[in-house]
């Protein structure tokens, strides 16, 4: 199979002025293959005092020549004309370019052009789509869930913990995206750390945390108008979660009070996201183990949300191997480790479901009518699968 590069030009349109000079800078395309030249083109535009017929000389030095290829200079005996600058990848990862913009009678002007090659376009269009399809399927795995219980009429088998700790890990998550969207101070404060570095969450991104918060909102608002049993959220996970919102609060007093920045207090509330989905799946398959049955408990959540974790690990993968960068893997496990750890839990209920508590090994028992409340709520727990005593 013949392997195509390509060259990723991340160029912006860019004004650099002189006293009588002004260039303007464009790039054709963003992506070529490795056999094929792309360009970028500029504009020299005369303003003020300048004589128009100066000659330009654009000098260009080139970080990485392995990876790379552009000419070293370019003379533009003419204004107000469109100039071409061919760009070769020949190498795999990152270049910059610095360009010195000089004439006879200005100072000289500088700009510079970070381009990334990588192994094959075709490759970046299925990671592309691949993002999408992920970005789908974990979108839609909260509704399987409330469809369950909407039609059963019954929580009965859904874990209580396990929609707090979801709820908090996703409200936490929202709170950080939006914080790096939208808060202007946020964003001076990570681009302060992380000079030409791009914004981390996207549109889709905070979308995603939104729409996840409003469909578990929703599934615990189904707990208060359906059949529940005895279930409840247990002391443990109260403990938990009144400590994680301590901290939080304790840290915003510390973050008004100016002893750390609001971008450090956002990043605590991804660190909570992360603790959160380290646990949050134990209650349901503890639960499930004691019931010896996954009745009540949506199988479509689980499979969809194993498609989409395999489908952001696939990428990940994809990613590194285009790139040549595998520290974004290996180098912050983080994401990867939890994407990881859901998968595991998606199999694991999945063999709960469909090899140890299938339909063939649940019992069931008929409800009677009953006045007290509580032998109600025991039989009704029994008739979804639960193992009598």
């Amino acid at each position: 199979m013949c392997k195509a590069w390509l060259i990723s030009c991340f160029i912006v349109v860019q004004v650099i002025s002189t006293e009588g000079i002004k260039l303007h800078l464009k790039s054709n395309k963003d992506r070529v293959q490795i056999n094929e030249t792309t360009h970028f083109e500029f504009t020299v535009t005369e303003s003020g005092k300048a004589s128009s017929n100066v000659t330009i000389v654009v000098i260009i030095n080139n970080t990485k020549p392995e990876i790379i290829k552009v000419p070293k200079k370019v003379r533009v005996h003419s204004l107000d004309k469109k100039h071409s600058v061919a760009i070769k990848g020949i190498g795999i990862g990152k270049a910059t370019i610095l360009c010195h913009v000089q004439n006879e009678t200005n100072r000289d002007s500088h700009f510079s052009l970070d381009m990334r090659v990588v192994h094959s376009m075709p490759l970046y269009i299925i990671n592309q789509v691949i993002g999408w399809l992920y970005f789908v399927a974990w979108s839609i795995s909260f509704y399987p869930q409330a469809f369950l219980n909407w039609k059963r009429k019954s929580v009965i088998g859904l874990n209580f913990d396990f929609l707090a700790y979801n709820l908090t890990g996703f409200v936490a998550y929202g709170l950080f995206n939006i914080g790096m969207f939208w808060v202007h101070e946020v964003q001076r404060e990570y681009f302060a750390k992380h000079p030409g570095g791009v914004n981390p969450v996207q549109p889709n991104d905070v979308f995603f945390t939104l729409h996840a918060i409003l469909l578990t909102t929703i599934t615990i608002f189904q707990c208060f108008c359906y059949e529940r049993g005895n279930q409840k959220v247990s002391l443990l996970s109260k403990i938990l979660l009144s400590g994680t919102w301590l901290f939080a609060a304790v840290a915003l007093v510390v973050t008004i009070c100016h002893k750390i920045t609001w971008l450090t207090y956002l990043y605590y509330f991804s660190y909570i996201k992360i603790g959160v989905t380290l646990i949050k799946y134990i209650p349901q398959a503890w639960m499930n183990y004691r019931r010896q049955s996954t009745v009540g408990w949506s199988i479509g959540n689980i499979l969809l949300d194993f498609t989409g974790g395999s489908l952001s690990i696939l990428q990940m993968f994809l990613l590194a191997y285009n790139n040549d960068d595998w520290k974004s893997i290996f180098g912050d496990f983080t994401k990867f480790g939890l994407g990881a750890i859901s998968i595991l839990f998606d199999v694991f209920f999945m063999v709960q479901h469909y090899c140890l508590y299938g339909s063939k090994h649940q019992r069931y028992e008929v409800i009677v009518e009953s006045r007290d409340p509580k032998e109600h709520s025991d039989k009704a727990l029994n008739s979804y699968g639960a193992v009598h005593p």
